[in-house]
Order: C-alpha cells, then sequence, then structure tokens
C-alpha cells in the first residue's frame, strides 16, 4: 500500500516537472522579446511605414498589411471550409466525405513553404507578379484544414434530435442546415476561425513567394504587400542595427496580436462549454 502511494506520488511529481519544461521555451521566448522587444516599441513603429536606413521608419505598412493579408484569407477559406464540414459530417459514409476528410488532414501536413512555392505556380506566375492576393490564397490554404476540422467537430456536438425535429417539421436539408446546424456550429467555427487566424498570421514562408513585401502603403490586392513576418525576416537578416530594433519591437507586435487572438479563442471555447 505504501508502495502504490509512493509511487503515485512520484507519477505526480513527474508529471509536474515534465510539464514545467514545455512552459520553459514560452518564458524564454517571452521574456527575449519583451527585453529586446519593448524599447523599439514607440509612436514611430506604428504610425510610420518603412523607410531607408538613416531615416526614422516604422512598421505601420506592414501591420496593416498583415491584417488586410490574413482578413483576405479568412474570407476565402471560411466557406470552403465550412461547406466541406458540414459534408464530412452530415454524410460521413460517402466516398466524397472520407476523400475530403483525409485530404484535410494531409494538407495540414504539407510544409508552409512548399504551399509558398505551389502558390507561386498557381498565382503569380499566371498574374506575372506578386500580389496579396497569392498570399492571401496561400495562407488560406493553410487555414482550411483547421477550419473543416473545427465544423465537423462542432456539428458532432449538435444533439441529432434537434436535426430530426427539424425534418419532421417538413424542412429540407438546405432549410436544416442553414437555419439548425449552422447556428448552432457557429460559435465552435468562429473558435476554429480565430485559432486558424492566430496560426498563419505568423507565417513567412509562404508570403516570400506571393505577396514578397513592399516598402510602401499599399492596399490594393493585386501588387505586392508587406507583412510583418516579412519585415522580421528581412530587417532581421540586414546588417544594419537600426533595423534590428523594429525587428525585434515588430516581432513583439506580431506575438501579441497573436497572443490577443489565441486569448479570443480560448474565450470562445470556454462559453461554448458553458
Amino acid at each position: 500500500m505504501r508502495r502504490r502511494k509512493f509511487l503515485d506520488k512520484a507519477f505526480k511529481v513527474g508529471i509536474l516537472i515534465f510539464s514545467f519544461f514545455t512552459i520553459i521555451p514560452l518564458l524564454i521566448i517571452l521574456f527575449t522579446l519583451i527585453k529586446w522587444g519593448i524599447s523599439a516599441i514607440n509612436l514611430d513603429l506604428i504610425t510610420k511605414v518603412s523607410r531607408p536606413v538613416g531615416e526614422r521608419g516604422g512598421a505601420l505598412n506592414s501591420i496593416v498589411g498583415t491584417l488586410i493579408i490574413t482578413t483576405v484569407a479568412t474570407l476565402i477559406a471560411t466557406p470552403i471550409s465550412i461547406f466541406a464540414g458540414v459534408y464530412v459530417a452530415e454524410f460521413p459514409d460517402k466516398f466524397l466525405s472520407k476523400v475530403t476528410a483525409i485530404s484535410s488532414r494531409l494538407i495540414a501536413g504539407i510544409p508552409s513553404i512548399v504551399i509558398g512555392v505551389v502558390t507561386y505556380l498557381w498565382c503569380v506566375k499566371p498574374m506575372r507578379g506578386y500580389s496579396a492576393l497569392a498570399g492571401s490564397i496561400a495562407l488560406a490554404i493553410m487555414m482550411i484544414p483547421n477550419l473543416v476540422t473545427a465544423t465537423v467537430e462542432s456539428i458532432m456536438m449538435i444533439p441529432k434530435d434537434f436535426k430530426e425535429a427539424s425534418r419532421a417539421l417538413g424542412a429540407n436539408l438546405t432549410n436544416t442546415t442553414l437555419k439548425v446546424i449552422i447556428p448552432f456550429a457557429i460559435p465552435g467555427i468562429l473558435t476554429g476561425l480565430l485559432t486558424s487566424f492566430a496560426r498563419v498570421a505568423g507565417e513567412t514562408a509562404p508570403l516570400l513567394f506571393t505577396s514578397f513585401g513592399n516598402p510602401f502603403m499599399n492596399l490594393n490586392l493585386l501588387k505586392p504587400m508587406n507583412a510583418l513576418p516579412l519585415l522580421i525576416y528581412n530587417y532581421a537578416t540586414s546588417p544594419y542595427k537600426e533595423w534590428h530594433q523594429i525587428a525585434w519591437g515588430a516581432s513583439l507586435i506580431l506575438i501579441l496580436i497573436v497572443f490577443l487572438i489565441s486569448i479570443l479563442a480560448k474565450l470562445g471555447v470556454r462559453k461554448r462549454k458553458m
């Protein structure tokens, strides 16, 4: 009996120790970002666009570009993912449903740089130029698996009685899907959407081959557009100390945006469980 209690306590201590090891990398990353980035965050960083070395520039065009590219990606991925998720959840035994579910999981495993290269061949070459739209398409491809999974899980949680009651009242599949299934699944879909948004907001590799970057403020989706990950990559690899400082500030802003969206997603999950 005493031996069992000892093993039980030892196991709990082991769980606590190894759980703590998973927190350490996050704490180190946050400490490093705050240490180097906090001094770089000022009014110029969030109100001025990129400037040549020697002039006081900022990251406004990159912040705006990140929000535009990621929002357009969300608009592209959301309808595709919801319809695919509804089909997979409602017709799990269909051949196309199984292929869709497997394809979604396979896309999730494709490296982001490969998606960037493929999108370059699909969009950039035919359009004969880099563009924010191509970047959004690349990020949308990365968002689809997460959104499909969120949609399927949300629909599977809806009691069957709700669907059967709707069909018993004479509603067809379209009405049941649009007026019963999707409204009940919206909280879960929104949570998946926020999680996907936070994930792709920090992606660099796909944007290197598609959006490419732009030192000026650009709101045209058919032209190259800068984004925070691109600015961080270009400035951090430059030989200029001034740009390194801006890269640290931009990194901290990007992490704050991702954390804020992740917290909103967690709050959505908690509200959904309540």
